[in-house]
């Protein structure tokens, strides 16, 4: 019989390790939604020009990664290779600029680049971002970056660093890409680098490739070009993250991967991880909503990386997540205990307890072996005798020390147990 596999380049997550991975999402999230920042569900693709607009036709996301096909219909999709476009669409799309701003928004989930599979480059990528959208402030730029920086140090990494930059606005921003673009025709670069430096300039400067950054070495900054209001917005971004107690460090070569940043930018960036170690990233994208047919306000945001957070935090050793899968095991001898078992489970999981039970009749060492492998604290043993008593064992797990006590009540008997835990 034939078998089947994960498509190639796509991790999975299952217990026990998934729980490391929630744990990692959670933490990210968390420190959004404390911020004010509320919950949009996006969808998984989307139309195919909204990406090749919003993105950038420049960039390798949009000429070389995209999952791209024809539905049913006729219609070009895309599978969502990052979530500020479709955030902004959605935006645009139920009116939410026409009410109070900012409008703060948060997303997790799945997004899909066609990329060589490698550890920490995946081909389906697991992502947290928040968009900020509809008021042009420096202090709302330092809040984004240090809602991340908390997520990350929530979950105990010490080894990121976040690396900023401003990218200039719409005054500076046109000449330094005249000087930098004659800097670049100057130089002896292959075709398509060419290419690509007649549509973007400053893409050059984000490619990898060791040939290119020697040649680019010495080519002119934005940040030594920046007008006077935007470098008065990027000196003001960094006296915030100082207030907020971010500690970053100023990277005038940095330029993201696309092309809708402007101003303030910035990068995660965990060495431990090699070539692979932005974690996260974003920055302020004051065009982007106009060129999707709304109006003209600025946002600002990140997409942080899971997976490559959950790696950061096993390079350095971290125990994120526990792997318990319940706190009590119930173990039934015999059928009349296991309905008495089940019924009181029930009552046990609606006041908040996980609970899991031995099922398909295993004897007491076998269900025992089963409430170590799932992680409980506890286990709850009932057999006939005990039934007949009126009474049940409850086992702590850690620590070996046994208990009876009365089936009448016990639900809040087990749940002053685990209070104590």
């Amino acid at each position: 019989m034939t078998t089947f596999t994960a498509p190639k380049g796509i991790p999975e997550y299952f217990p026990p390790n998934s729980a490391a991975f929630l744990a990692v999402r959670d933490a990210l999230t968390d420190a959004a939604r404390r911020a004010g920042y509320g919950y949009v569900e996006l969808p998984l693709f989307e139309d195919t020009t909204l990406f090749a607009r919003g993105v950038g036709e420049s960039t390798d996301v949009v000429s070389k990664e995209m999952y791209t096909f024809a539905d049913r219909g006729g219609r070009s999709v895309t599978l969502r290779p990052e979530g500020t476009a479709g955030v902004i669409r959605s935006v645009i799309e139920n009116g939410l600029d026409r009410g109070q701003l900012p409008v703060k928004l948060y997303y997790h989930g799945a997004f899909f680049r066609y990329e060589r599979p490698q550890a920490g480059r995946y081909r389906q990528l697991q992502q947290v971002g928040v968009e900020a959208i509809g008021v042009d402030d420096p202090a709302l730029d330092a809040e984004v970056i240090a809602i991340a920086d908390e997520g990350y140090r929530r979950l105990g990494l010490t080894g990121h660093r976040v690396d900023l930059s401003s990218l200039g606005d719409d005054t500076c921003r046109p000449q330094y890409r005249e000087r930098l673009l004659a800097f670049l025709r100057s130089l002896s670069l292959d075709e398509d680098t060419r290419e690509r430096a007649e549509i973007n300039p400053m893409r050059v400067l984000d490619d990898k490739r060791p040939e290119v950054r020697e040649l680019v070495a010495d080519a002119p900054l934005m940040v030594d070009h920046l007008t006077d209001s935007a470098r008065e917005h990027y000196e003001s971004v960094k006296q915030h993250l100082r207030d907020l107690g971010v500690a970053f460090n100023e990277n005038p070569r940095l330029v993201r991967g696309l092309d809708y940043y402007t101003k303030t930018t910035f990068e995660f960036v965990h060495d431990e991880l090699g070539s692979q170690s932005g974690i996260g990233g974003g920055g302020r994208y004051d065009g982007l909503m106009a060129e999707l047919g709304g109006q003209e306000l600025s946002g600002v945001g990140f997409g942080l990386g899971v997976d490559r957070t959950l790696l950061a935090c096993r390079a350095e050793g971290l125990d994120v997540g526990s792997a318990a899968r319940c706190d009590l095991y119930g173990v039934p001898l015999g059928d009349a205990a296991k309905r008495r078992l089940v019924r009181e489970a029930g009552a046990l999981r609606a006041a908040g307890v996980r609970v899991d039970l031995a099922y398909g009749g295993k004897g007491l060492k076998g269900a025992m072996k089963a409430a170590d492998r799932s992680g409980a604290r506890f286990a709850l043993v009932l057999g006939e005798r005990d039934l007949e008593a009126g009474e049940a064992q409850l086992k702590d797990l850690s620590t070996g020390e046994q208990r009876s006590m009365p089936l009448d009540g016990l639900v809040d008997e087990v749940l002053s147990a685990v209070a104590k835990a």
